[in-house]
C-alpha cells in the first residue's frame, strides 16, 4: 500500500473498514499480530484487496489465528489448508504460517511474546527490521516486513497527514511515535 491508499480506500466497500480502523494503528494482541503477519505473507505477489476478501476464510482456516493451535498443525492440517479455496493455497505460505506460529511461541519464552519482541527491537531502520524478521520468521522479505510494520504502527507512513485517520493514529500513540520517529509521506 502506498500513500495513495488514503485516496481510494475511504468509502471503498472492501478497503474502508481496514483503512479507517486498523491500518497503522498500534497492535499488541498476539492473535491480531499473527493475523497481520499471515495476511502480509499471503499478499506477496497478490493484491491486498484479495486478502481482505479472503480474511474470513483465513480466520476459519487458521483457527482464528490462535498461535498455539496453528503451531500444532501437522500434515493433515497442511493438506486441509492446501485444499481450502477460501485462502491462498501455496505450500510455502502455509508452511510459513505454521513455522512462524512456532517461532512466536518461542518469543514468549525469550521476550514475553510477539508484541514484547517487537517493542524490544523498536525503533530500528527498515533494513534492520527485515534482517531481524528473516532471522526469526519465514517468508518475510522487505515488502512483507515493511507492510507488517506499517500496518501495526511500528513504521510511520501508513496514512498521509491530510487523511482524517492520521490524527486518530497519532492520538493512539503508535510505536513509531513513541520511538520519536518522524512521519514521512510515502510515495
Amino acid at each position: 500500500m502506498s500513500a495513495s491508499y488514503c485516496a481510494f480506500a475511504p468509502g471503498n466497500p472492501i478497503h474502508a473498514g481496514y483503512h479507517d480502523t486498523e491500518y497503522g494503528f498500534p497492535v499488541d494482541d498476539e492473535a491480531a499480530l499473527f493475523e497481520r503477519l499471515v495476511l502480509e505473507i499471503n499478499q506477496a505477489g497478490l493484491s491486498w484487496e484479495l486478502m481482505l476478501k479472503k480474511r474470513d476464510g483465513f480466520r476459519a482456516a487458521y483457527a482464528a489465528f490462535d498461535v498455539d493451535a496453528v503451531a500444532a498443525f501437522r500434515e493433515k492440517d497442511r493438506a486441509r489448508l492446501l485444499a481450502d479455496a477460501a485462502i491462498i493455497r501455496n505450500r510455502l505460505k502455509v508452511d510459513a504460517a505454521i513455522w512462524n506460529a512456532q517461532r512466536i511461541i518461542e518469543l514468549r519464552a525469550s521476550h514475553g511474546g510477539f508484541s514484547a519482541w517487537l517493542e524490544a527491537h523498536n525503533p530500528q531502520p527498515q533494513d534492520a527490521w527485515t534482517k531481524l524478521f528473516r532471522k526469526t520468521f519465514k517468508f518475510t522479505g522487505p515488502l512483507v516486513v515493511e507492510e507488517f510494520l506499517l500496518s501495526t504502527g511500528y513504521l510511520p507512513g501508513a496514512h498521509i497527514t491530510s487523511c482524517p485517520v492520521f490524527a486518530r493514529i497519532k492520538a493512539s500513540n503508535p510505536p513509531w511515535l513513541r520511538a520519536g520517529l518522524d512521519h514521512q509521506e510515502r510515495t
